[in-house]
């Protein structure tokens, strides 16, 4: 069975490049695709992780409705789309009992699941993203890897071991060349050179290092610390800790919005949204928004926010020109990880 339509002569063309923060919207904004003829996706759809339900939830942005409930598989938490938009990788973190070890495939044209691709001996899968070369990098908390898969096979590629505890979001730079993860129980962000699959640093950033975002200049990593409740700046050519500040009560999540002028942060225990200026390392504005907000999601656009509030089962949404919260939608048990399929 293929695992994803991602092109094959893209996959090992480069050890590194750009990952996906989101497919590429078409000019009417109503569907995507290649250029090759073949049937493309329709949408914009908004993919929500259901970690306690086992369930990916297909959501009209448009309605607030759920399409189509996926079944997926144990404890899910976090999703990435294809390149091409047609496929979305689902992590399956599993639970302490009983730990996962595979990335659920789901076939975005048909709306079912495709396949699975094992990532034995590693588990407890967390972090995805979609390189753009079609790869997928994931973290294993269990292993405290960092592996990079190709989407065709399942093979594992390359698999770095952080060493870190708890090894949790995985982020990719281009500019800089660099994979970098935040490991929460270590409290540091580890930058990865992928091409020599050598760790290049361990970034002490502070306890509970969780969220993590790369700024679009790509020379930039931005990691929440959610215990120490701080956000930090961290230059991923020297790998130092160049600005930090206290942003809230658990900041478990950071989002830098397109063009980079704005980074979004979810303080988990004080049920808000923090706008950061990164320039001007300000706090701009706050917004209430529901209990225990984790996953954010900005849309390609730039004008709207989606937030997990995982206690209240529900997705906030955030009008970001006129900062508000517009509405709110309910997907499954316990919402966290996000994609967007355009």
């Amino acid at each position: 069975m293929r695992l994803s339509r991602t092109l094959p002569a893209l996959l090992l063309v480069s050890p590194l490049l750009l990952s996906s923060c989101g497919p590429t919207e078409a000019a009417d904004g109503a569907e995507t695709g290649d250029q090759s003829g073949e049937e493309v996706v329709q949408g914009p759809y908004l993919l929500v992780v259901n970690k306690s339900s086992n369930t990916l939830s297909v959501v009209d942005p448009g309605t607030g409705t759920e399409v189509k409930t996926i079944q997926v598989g144990f404890a899910p938490h976090e999703v990435a789309v294809s390149l091409d938009s047609r496929v979305a990788y689902v992590t399956d973190y599993g639970t302490g009992g009983q730990p996962g070890n595979t990335v659920t495939v789901v076939d975005l044209e048909t709306l079912e699941v495709s396949g699975t691709i094992s990532l034995a001996p590693h588990t407890r899968p967390h972090g995805v993203e979609v390189a753009s070369d079609g790869t997928l990098w994931v973290t294993t908390e269990g292993s405290a890897h960092v592996l990079q898969i190709d989407p065709e096979s399942g093979e594992i590629i390359r698999a770095v071991e952080t060493g870190q505890r708890v090894t949790h979001m995985v982020a990719v730079a281009e500019e800089a060349g660099r994979v970098v993860t935040a490991n929460i129980g270590s409290g540091t962000a580890t930058i990865v050179d992928p091409a020599t699959q050598a760790v290049v640093a361990h970034v002490e950033t502070g306890a509970g290092a969780e969220g993590l975002t790369i700024h679009p200049d790509g020379q930039r990593a931005y990691v929440t610390n959610r215990a120490a409740g701080t956000l930090v700046e961290v230059d991923l050519a020297t790998g130092a800790v160049t600005r930090s500040m206290d942003v809230g009560d658990f900041p478990i999540r950071v989002k830098v919005r397109p063009g980079g002028d704005e980074l979004l942060i979810s303080n988990a225990n004080g049920n808000e949204v923090v706008a950061v200026d990164p320039e001007g390392w300000t706090i701009l504005r706050r917004l209430s928004v529901g209990a225990a907000p984790i996953g954010i999601l900005v849309t390609p656009d730039n004008k709207t926010a989606y937030v997990a509030n995982t206690q209240d089962d529900k997705i906030t949404v955030i009008d970001l020109v006129n900062w508000e919260v517009s509405g709110e939608i309910f997907p499954g048990d316990e919402p966290d990880g996000m994609a967007w399929v355009g």
